[in-house]
């Protein structure tokens, strides 16, 4: 099967590229198989840049594990140390310590990445 390869400039564009990736699924040919990863990979590289992926933010992420386990602000107290830091924390007024960080890494079995903020994590975090 002979096919090229579409770059990738808008949304028909798009729509033509994945198009060619599912009609090249199909082909047990080395050279199709290879126009379908080059195709794939334009791919990718076109939505990574129209949308864009971004990291939850802290308080975004509590909430989410909170409603996944059922737990409520209380049930962190353990983890964050008191409610008022709890309240802290969720409200983003508040960074995490490390305590904190492993607290929330064992419990919820997150990446520590997730818990620590991208300029913060060679440096001092809060106490």
């Amino acid at each position: 099967m002979k096919a090229t390869l579409f770059i990738i400039q808008n949304e028909a564009d798009h729509a033509q590229a994945k198009a060619l990736i599912e009609k090249l699924m199909g082909s047990k040919d080395p050279a199709d198989r290879a126009r379908m990863t080059a195709q794939a990979r334009l791919v990718d590289a076109y939505e990574r840049v129209r949308w864009p992926r971004r990291s939850p933010t802290l308080p975004d992420l509590l909430t989410y594990l909170m409603d996944q386990n059922g737990l409520s602000r209380t049930d962190l107290v353990p983890l964050l140390g008191t409610a008022s830091r709890v309240s802290e924390v969720l409200n983003g007024k508040r960074e995490l310590s490390m305590t904190m960080v492993r607290n929330l890494r064992e419990r919820f079995g997150v990446s520590a990445d997730l818990l620590i903020p991208p300029g913060r994590a060679r440096g001092r975090l809060a106490a």
